[in-house]
């Protein structure tokens, strides 16, 4: 809250390792405006609705999720059918020094293993920019290159 006070965006590290209901704690008790993580979001139905309805980002770190467990195989990471499901997610990488993977390589991967397409990975970098905490006019220069 004191956050907030001060004019602090709220995040929180959610859904990742962590079930459903800490994501709904990130957003009901901490009020965040972005959740880190967030893809066991899709375990909990009406929480997808919550969060499609609200918009609220989700950065999602593919490589790190593998590294972690949270899925075997970046085959079995769902990223883009959260896309599909008009999820705000965005690809981002997570201690890449220790989780291997930077931006770009997670891109990659979603490109050579999911076979994201051009115009999936225009909405994923839309998304990153629409959620992060940059004010309007670069926020609305940077999604005119994107659809450039």
């Amino acid at each position: 809250q004191k956050a907030a006070e001060q004019g602090y965006e709220r995040v929180a590290h959610a859904g990742e390792e962590g079930p459903p209901a800490y994501i709904w704690e990130a957003l009901d008790v901490l009020k965040v405006t972005r959740v880190d993580h967030g893809v066991r979001c899709l375990e909990d139905p009406e929480l997808i609705n919550r969060l499609v309805s609200a918009q609220t980002p989700l950065t999602v770190c593919p490589l790190s999720n593998i590294r972690l467990c949270v899925y075997d195989r970046m085959q079995q990471h769902p990223i883009l059918s959260m896309l599909d499901q008009g999820l705000n997610v965005s690809v981002n990488s997570d201690d890449p020094t220790y989780f291997g993977g930077y931006l770009m390589d997670n891109f990659a991967a979603l490109e050579v293993v999911l076979g994201m397409t051009e115009a999936q990975a225009r909405q994923l970098v839309a998304n990153s920019i629409r959620g992060s905490f940059v004010d309007t006019d670069r926020r609305e220069a940077w999604l005119r290159e994107v659809k450039a």
